[in-house]
This record gives structure tokens, sequence and C-alpha cells, in this order.
């Protein structure tokens, strides 16, 4: 018998079967047949329910079609014979609430709840019916999503269009007899954002459908609803999406989808609406009477359609207003857009969701003191790099519009643009977003996606993971990759596949390509480039061979969604490396640095190459999509076209100085250490000892703050932190969380520094002294050190570009034995990585010396 978890949660109760399949392809006992011999069922729905059930109804319909090669037919009535699929709305829908008034279907599952959902198979549901399958939805979104959750058991990836997901076939299809789906989301809004979308997404939608449209827009619509999504920021660095085609607010409102605009788009009007219609400066200082207007006319326009108001102002472009902008004239204009809302709706403004976006220099004025009526949700934001800034406080009072996350995946700007491929590693969108939902964070959830593709696999892990925190945690989320990459490529090599993603997701997040260069990582050191290339090149023949084994028909999804990032970030370290090497040998007027040259110009050809593999495939579906410039990068800015590194040939016949090569191996002998321990022990090598964070000796926990382990978040392993993330601060003493790390020293030192590597988390409580830790050695005191506060924005460019903060500290000399590193936890949401301890010998690296663990 199947067991079924039930979830009680905010507004919503969940009921999930665990490891049930809701379909087989034989009859079984009660089963319900949708396609079987003979038998094909009938979907009915309320022709006076909304729009997006009859939308919903036929895109089920489509999907079992896909599966089976036969379609259902949709009726608006009970059908004289035959199994019936009965869709609808609690609100809208007369069989629904026929079923709800006889008690045959138990309505507390799912009214009242937010886009919530019922699937049953129910016996008997009216005269003359023997069986019904009832998707029930308490809102239309909800019954949307019980059909296409359906379509997805059934095998149909909301991909299947986007990535080109194949469908496998199955000659009939039944539904068991204790098959249950009661679902609801815990993140009321969950969506994304079209942005930074030249050249890739606006030269494919042009080519594709004549400009971004209602054409494109649909195809989006129906992936969000598939992916259980409802909100949306449209594409905006050249569109506006009500005013570009008026079909795009209708559908969206048809599809159900709640429209909103970008964090420096108030009033529902896009920026291009202002410089296509706007007159005088963008400015309420010197302009007011005119930005009314055009402020009045985006709510006008948004009439009845589901929308999230965004509020107060930015400048014009997405840049701050004036300098030293007051916060009282903010306000007065967040007061004065509302007043426009409550003229044009004929409602309370707080009838009307709205938020306000604490982005980049906004949230500055709410630090000093701004606010807004408790009815706006606070849209909080990370730095645009995926670090949250700023958190609500442990015990803030609640507010009625609640809190947000603006989010990025895809980003234009300060450090690096970062818009080639997918470099979002989700172990660390994990714990910032279960930082965010801990802290209750949880009326909106939006990330910034540029083109959409590549970036099916995060966007996916984002919204399932909006839908219900509650299911992923650091102990599961490794099955996230094999669980998605069985759905999209099959069961087979599901494993192997998700796999061969998760070790990407670590490997890429390292470095974004686009700030990788000859320079990234040492050559000499570690052989740090060798190692990482190396890794490169192994995961990518693991990859390589999977796509061989695949069938044809899942080859272009696998391309797409596995091979050619991994293809090209493999390509782009190789080339780098190799620039590296024709430097390090030219510099020395040696002519092996003409082999490396070459090599540099083979990669950077083949680089074109593979671009233009993925824009033609498919016979050129989506063409363009590869076309952003990734390599030559000098300032944050694109270059205009790719630049290959520059290479130096040495004249042939050249008599190479006198020179030593780096020494790519110790050469140290060990000594032999008297283990008594089966818990890690570290060693000195070359003057140093280097631990991975995760591989502590033992711990001290208490009953209500322990250590966790989450994996790959690091650059080179797994990072530890305490649960839960709310707890409060501690004072390093006796019986407070600690981490032991038991080492060994062969020789006495005369220095030594302890390197502490840490996610780069940011002061999201923006407390004066930032988020600390403490570490000590043997029987010192403990030293309390800050990891976050900073004034200087060139500190915070490093940590983003590494994707590390490193913090040092003094201890006394060391005699040769037996030591212990003790690693305090001062305050919660603080991820380390890595500990070096450096008595002299650690050299210059980007990912530090590796691990000297002992086996």
């Amino acid at each position: 018998m199947k067991k079924c978890l039930i979830i009680l949660f905010f507004l919503s109760l969940n009921v999930v079967c665990i490891g049930q399949q809701l379909f087989t392809e034989k009859k079984e006992a009660g089963s319900f047949a949708i396609v079987a011999p003979n038998q094909l069922a009938t979907i009915v729905y309320d022709t006076k329910d909304d729009s997006l059930v009859r939308i919903a109804a036929t895109l089920l319909a489509q999907d079992v079609e896909r599966v089976t090669g036969k379609k259902p037919l949709l009726a608006a009535k009970i059908p004289a014979s035959g199994n019936l699929i009965l869709m609808g709305t609690i609100g809208k829908s007369a069989l629904i609430r026929q079923l709800v008034k006889s008690g045959r279907l138990d309505s507390s599952k799912f009214a009242g709840k937010w886009d919530g959902f019922l699937v049953q198979l129910i016996q008997n549901p009216f005269k003359g019916v023997k069986q019904a399958l009832v998707i029930a939805g308490n809102d239309k979104r909800g019954a949307a999503y019980g059909a296409m959750e359906l379509s997805r058991q059934m095998g149909i990836s909301p991909w299947y269009w986007w990535a080109d997901v194949p469908v496998k076939r199955k000659a009939a299809l039944f539904f068991k007899s204790n098959g249950l789906i009661a679902e609801a989301p815990k993140v009321k809004y969950r969506g994304i954002f079209i942005n930074d979308e030249a050249p890739c997404f606006s030269r494919w939608t042009k080519e594709k459908f004549g400009g971004v449209n209602h054409l494109v827009y649909e195809k989006i619509f129906e992936l969000l609803i598939r992916l259980k999504a409802n909100y949306l920021w449209p594409a905006m660095w050249s569109n506006a999406f009500n005013d570009d085609d008026k079909l795009n607010p209708i559908l969206a409102d048809q599809w159900g989808i709640v429209m909103g605009t970008s964090h420096h788009e108030p009033m529902q009007r896009a920026q291009q609406e202002w410089k296509r219609y706007g007159k005088g400066p963008w400015d309420y200082t010197k302009n007011d009477t005119v930005l009314r207007s055009f402020w009045k006319k985006g709510i006008e326009n948004m009439g009845t359609h589901e929308s999230i108001v965004t509020l107060a102002m930015r400048g014009d472009g997405d840049e701050p207003m004036t300098q030293g902008t007051a916060t009282n004239l903010l306000e007065k204009i967040v007061k004065d857009q509302r007043s426009i809302i409550e003229e044009v709706t004929k409602k309370p403004a707080s009838a009307t969701p709205q938020l306000w976006a604490l982005y980049k220099e906004v949230q500055d004025y709410y630090d000093k003191g701004m606010r807004v009526p408790d009815d706006v949700t606070l849209l909080l934001s990370d730095d645009n790099w995926g670090n949250i800034r700023k958190l609500p406080k442990p015990g803030s009072k609640p507010r009625t519009g609640g809190y947000g996350i603006y989010y990025h995946f895809d980003y234009v700007g300060d450090p690096r643009n970062y818009k080639w491929i997918n470099t979002n590693n989700i172990a660390r969108v994990w714990e910032q977003m279960h930082l965010a939902y801990e802290h209750n964070v949880n009326n909106i959830w939006i990330v910034n996606v540029g083109d959409i593709k590549p970036l099916e696999f995060p966007i996916s892990f984002f919204l399932d993971y909006a839908w219900n925190p509650d299911k992923w945690n650091q102990e599961n989320l490794r099955s996230y990759y094999t669980d998605w990459a069985g759905k999209q490529f099959g069961l087979k090599y599901a494993s192997e596949i998700g796999n061969i993603m998760r070790l990407y997701a670590q490997y890429t997040a390292r470095r974004k390509p686009e700030l990788v260069d000859a320079r990234s990582y040492s050559i000499e050191n570690y052989n740090e480039f060798g190692r990482v290339t190396k890794e490169f090149n192994q995961l990518l023949a693991k990859a390589e061979k999977i796509n061989t084994l695949l069938p044809e028909n899942y080859r272009d999804a696998y391309f797409q969604v596995v091979l050619h990032p991994l293809k090209a970030n493999a390509n782009l370290h190789d080339m780098y490396e190799a620039a590296a090497w024709n430097n390090w040998y030219s510099t020395r007027k040696d002519p092996k640095a003409n082999q490396y040259a070459d090599k540099v110009k083979e990669l950077y050809h083949k680089d074109s190459l593979l671009s233009v593999q993925y824009n033609m495939m498919g016979n050129g579906k989506w063409n363009h999509m590869m076309d952003q410039v990734h390599i030559g990068y000098k300032t944050w800015n694109d270059p205009r076209y790719d630049v290959m590194p520059t290479v130096t040939y040495v004249a042939a016949g050249s008599a190479p100085e006198s020179y030593a090569l780096p020494v790519l191996v110790s050469k140290t002998a060990e000594k032999a250490i008297p283990l008594s321990t089966k818990t890690p022990v570290f060693f000195e090598k070359d003057n140093y000892v280097s631990i991975e964070a995760a591989n502590y000796t033992r711990a001290t926990s208490t009953n209500a703050i322990k250590w966790v382990s989450i994996p790959d978040i690091g650059r080179t392993g797994a990072g530890v932190t305490t649960f839960p993330v709310s707890a409060g601060p501690q004072t390093p003493g006796k019986g407070t969380p600690r981490l032991y790390y038991d080492f060994y020293t062969y020789n006495t030192s005369d220095k030594l520094e302890v390197s502490a590597y840490f996610s780069p988390t940011l002061n999201f409580f923006n407390e004066e002294k930032g988020l600390q830790y403490a570490v000590s050695i043997d029987g010192e005191d403990p030293q309390i050190i800050t990891i976050n506060t900073y004034t200087d924005p060139n500190i915070w460019r490093g940590w983003t570009a590494s994707n590390i903060i490193i913090k040092k500290t003094n201890h006394k000399p060391l005699a040769a034995g037996k030591h212990t590193l003790q690693y305090w936890m001062v305050q919660p949401g603080v991820i380390l990585q890595k500990l070096v301890i450096d008595m002299g010998g650690v050299k210059p690296s980007y990912l530090g010396p590796p691990e000297t663990l002992k086996k």
C-alpha cells in the first residue's frame, strides 16, 4: 500500500504520495482508463469557467495525444457514455460545486488555498457515471496546475518545446485507483524576468516570430503554467509589453499570468513607453504633472487584469536618481501613485497588489528610514550575483504585504556581464532562498533569467523550490539533479546525467566564464590550471559517452542542456590554459610557446563552431540563442565581438633562456604519522595544512543549533553552516556550537596564519558589525572575526568575481605534533568552505592548496 505524506503549511495542504506512479500502461483493479483499446476518455469543463480552464483542458488533451497518439474529446457536458475527466474551479464550475455539495469531493484539501488543486479518482460522481478523474482547482491556475501535473506524470516535460525534450510513447494510459494529488504553493507569486535579452532573445524572436509579440509570449505563458509559475516581468530592453502588441496583456490574463514591470518601471508602464510618449525630464521635482498623467495611463491600461504594480521611482534607464535623493520626495511619489491607483480602480489602494523593489541604491533609502504602507510588498534583492543583500530581522513585525526576493541567474553589470551559458549552482540558490524563506520572505519570488535559454535547469529548480520549499533540503538536494534528468532524458541514464550536471554546476560556478582568462588559475602552483581543465575534460568525456548511448531523439535536448555548456566551458578553459603556457614559455624565449599559440587559435575557432552548432540544431530552431559575446572582456561590459587571447610566437631556432620548469606535483616526502582514529586527520605538506570544511573531526552542537553540510556549494567541496538559519548569535565559550579539526605538523613554525574560505554571503541584517565567526588553535582564546562589512566597492567586486570571501587570522607558532583547530559559530547564515593553515608554505592560487587529508 502506498504511503501518503500530509504536509501542513501556511495557507495550504500538500498531500504527496511518496514513490507513487499515478499512471500505468496496464489495466489494474479500479484503475481509470484515459486511453485503452477501444476506450478514450472525454475531458469535460464548464464553458462558464475561466478561460484558463479551457486552455489547460486543451493542453491536457494534446498531451495525451503526444503520449498515446489518441486525443481525448473536449465537451461542455457529461457524455452519455465513456470515461470522464472533469476539470474546473470550485468557484465557476457547476459540476465541481455539485460534487462538493454532495460530499463526493472533499474541498477542504484545496478550497481557499491560493492556486491550490486536487486530482482524485471519484466513484459514482454523477448519476450514470461509474468513475470520474476530477481535476479541481480553488482558482483558475489551480485547475490548470492540476492538469499540467497530470501531464508531467504522463511524461510531458514542461520543456518539451523550449528544450525539445521528446515524449516517450505509450500504447495505453490508466490512472491508478489510489492516485491522489492535493497541492498548493507556499510562495504566493512565483515568476521570471526576461531581461538582458539582446542580442540572443531579441534576434531569435525577430527571426522566428516577427518580434517580441503575443506569438512568443503564448509559448512563455504555457511554459510558466507547466512550471506552476504565475508571475512575469516581460522583456523590456527595447520592448514594451502592453504597447508593442495589444494582444499581449489580453492573452496574459487568459493564461492566468500575473503581470508586473521591472524594478525601475513604475505603474505598469515600460521604460520604452516613456521614450515613445514621455515629455520632459524623468524627474518628479520638475515634471510631476506629466509623470502622473503617464502613470495614470498605465493603471487604466491594466484594467481588471491581475497585476502587481511597481511603486516609487528610479532614474531613467535603470540608474539611480539624482545623488542625495530625499526620502520625503520618494514617499510623496509613492503616496501620489497610490492616489492614482485609487482614482482609476475606484477601490482602496490596498486592494491592488503593489511592490517596492529595494534594488541597488533603493535599499539605501529604506535603510535610512523611508517607509511605504504596510500592504505594499517589500521586494528585497540579491547583489545581482546570487547573494541576498537584506532580510527582515527575526521577530520583525509582520507586514500584510509581506516580503519578496528579486534574484539573478543572469546579469548585465559590475563586475562583469554574465549572459552566455548557465553558471548557476543550485546548491547556492537553495541555500540563499532557504535563508529567505526561513525569514518569512514568501510573497514574491522572481528571478532574472535573461533569454530563458540556456537556463532551463536552474529555472526549473527555482520554481519547483518556490512551490514547496519544504520538499528540498541539504540532504536530498543532489537527488533533484537525478530526478530532473530522469524527467527529461529517461530513467536509464538519469543518475549519470544528474551527476554530470551537478559537477558541471560546481565547476562553472567557481568563476563566471566571462571572468576567466589566462591569469585566473595558477599554472605553476599546485598544477591548478591543469587540475581545473582536467576536471572539465574528464566530465566532458563522461557526457559524450552518454550522448552516444541516448536514443537519437534525445540528442538535441541533451546537447542544449548538458553537452553544449560542458563542451563550451571545457574548451574555454583549455584555451585560456594554453594562453597561460604560451605566455610562460614566450617570456623565457622558448619556442615551445608556439605550439601553445597554435592551440589557442584552434580552440578559439572551435568555440565559434560550438555556437554555430547550437544555433543550427533542429533546422535552426534556436538560431541566435548562442550569439552572446563571451571572450575578450576587459571591463564589465561586452566587447563588441569575441576577441582571441593575445599570443606570442618565438622565432624558430631561438635559444631559450635558462629556467626551471614549474614543480606541478610536490616532491616533499610524507612523514609517517601514527594514527589511531577513523575520523579525518590532516597533515602538514610543504609547510601548510589544507582542509575542506565538511571534513571536520568532530562537532559540538546544542539542542537548538546543529551543524549541517551543504553538498557542492563550495568551489572545491561542500560547505558547513548551522541550522536553523534564524537562530540567534552565540558567544564562543563552553558548550557553544563549534567544529574541531585535528591536524599534525612535522616542523616547528615561526609563523602561523589561518585562511578561512566562505561563500560570499552578505550582511543581510545590515548590522554594523556584519556576520561573524570565531577561530582558535589548541588552548587559545577564540578570535571573533567579521566576514562581510566593507566600504570599498572593489572588495565586493573581488568577492563576487572569485565567488569567495577569504578572512585571515594570525596565531602563535606551533611545535611539531598534533593540534586542534576550533571553528566557532557566532552567527547563522555563514557558509565555511575551506580552512588553510599556513606555516610559510602557501603559494598564490585561485582555489587555494589542495586538501592534505591523511587517507
